[in-house]
């Protein structure tokens, strides 16, 4: 009986204390709603894309030398000026050019007077010899001297028009429209043929932009291409939005084997020369649009032991922790293959604090990011000339990271 007794107070010690617990809790009261930021979940077309970074190059580079040696007299343009094919950009001395034309036109005004009595000499040669007046020796003597006057004449010709071309080389124009660089000589100088550069002509609208990527990515591109793939370009550092749009032009014939990458050249109109030749640029390939995907932002993806998962806020408030599948990102936006609905709430912000069932206060929508330098809307890269992106496979897209 007294071991009874002692269990029975025992127990009612226990009930008592639970009440006393239950009570102090329901005298705190339920635990405060946690302030949260929100997004909601959308369905839209997004770009397949493939970035990369690329070089400019100039589709047309000219080293102007002078073909002629002589001294420097005028300069017509000045360094980083723009020029158009035919524009005159230096003078050398013509004196010494001049002479020897001056020379060549003589020798041919003497040879042709030459030749022209050899042939007459010839012709009366001629003559005699079907008279049978002279041999066919002194014939066939006076025929050979009115040949070779007459080839002195075609090579004092030859001779003039050389001596024509060598004056005209005094006179250098621009063979390409372009910018000039810097001018490595002035007025004054000596210049050797064929020899110092005297100024780099860069060809700057229309312009190359050449970047590789990876082999695995080929395929894509070649199925794409008859379409017209669009590509964006914008110097590095620069403002989103103000990049310019061309097309691919070339596919390399062979996959770099170090690398296993394959190099690409893509040609924009730089009017604006937004591109300079030798500068590195973000590149844009976009090979095609992924219709009706749910996307919603990256900062709403949250990386546990169990891989991907989202907040989902329900209409008591209250939130759900939700694995999910992300098949690519987009700029801020993650692309989901699986786990959320079009509609749904996903926290973006304060979920430090959350736990499955945790009281949320709305706070705001979810703002994107304040834009940075680089390509607006362009997939996150992974490393230079290595795109992170591929198209997606239609019914088992795997899985992405957040960045």
């Amino acid at each position: 009986m007294r071991i009874r007794l002692e269990i029975l107070v025992l127990c009612l010690l226990i009930v008592v204390g639970g009440c006393s617990k239950q009570e102090k809790a329901s005298a705190k009261g339920p635990a405060p709603a946690v302030p949260v930021t929100v997004a909601t979940a959308e369905r839209r077309d997004v770009p397949v894309t493939i970035r990369a970074i690329g070089n400019v190059e100039p589709i047309e580079k000219v080293d102007i030398k002078s073909q002629v040696a002589g001294q420097v007299i005028s300069v017509h343009f000045k360094e980083g000026q723009d020029v158009k094919k035919g524009d005159l950009l230096f003078e050398i001395d013509p004196r010494q050019a001049q002479a020897d034309l001056n020379k060549a036109q003589a020798q041919l005004t003497k040879d042709k007077a030459v030749a022209v009595n050899a042939r007459a000499d010839a012709n009366r040669f001629a003559a005699l010899f079907k008279e049978g007046v002279t041999s066919k020796q002194e014939y066939d003597r006076a025929l050979s001297a009115a040949d070779s006057a007459d080839a002195s004449v075609a090579s004092d010709q030859a001779a003039v028009e050389n001596a024509k071309l060598q004056l005209r080389y005094t006179k250098i124009d621009a063979p390409v429209s372009g910018r000039t660089g810097n001018l490595a000589v002035t007025v004054g100088n000596i210049v050797k043929a064929n020899e110092a550069v005297l100024v780099t002509i860069n060809q700057m609208d229309p312009i190359y932009v050449s970047f590789s990527i990876p082999e695995q990515q080929l395929p894509d591109v070649k199925k794409y291409m008859a379409s017209g793939l669009k590509v964006e370009a914008l110097p590095q550092g620069a403002a989103s939005g103000s990049g310019v749009d061309g097309k691919v032009t070339f596919i390399d014939n062979n996959v770099d084997l170090q690398t296993g990458t394959i190099r690409l050249k893509a040609t924009f109109q730089n009017a604006k020369n937004i591109l300079w030749p030798g500068q590195f640029a973000d590149v844009v390939l976009t090979l095609t649009n992924q219709p009706n995907s749910i996307v919603v932002p990256s900062a709403g993806v949250n990386v546990g032991q169990n891989g991907q998962y989202t907040f989902v806020v329900g209409q008591d408030n209250t939130v759900s922790q939700r694995n999910v599948v992300v098949a690519r990102t987009y700029a801020d936006q993650s692309i989901i293959a699986s786990g959320l609905q079009p509609g749904e709430t996903v926290v973006t912000d304060g979920q430090l604090r959350l736990t499955t069932g945790s009281r949320v206060d709305i706070k705001g929508k979810y703002a994107p990011p304040q834009a940075i330098p680089g390509i607006a809307g362009s997939d996150l890269p992974a490393t230079p000339n290595v795109p992170n992106t591929s198209l997606p496979a239609p019914q088992a897209p795997s899985a992405g990271s957040k960045r």
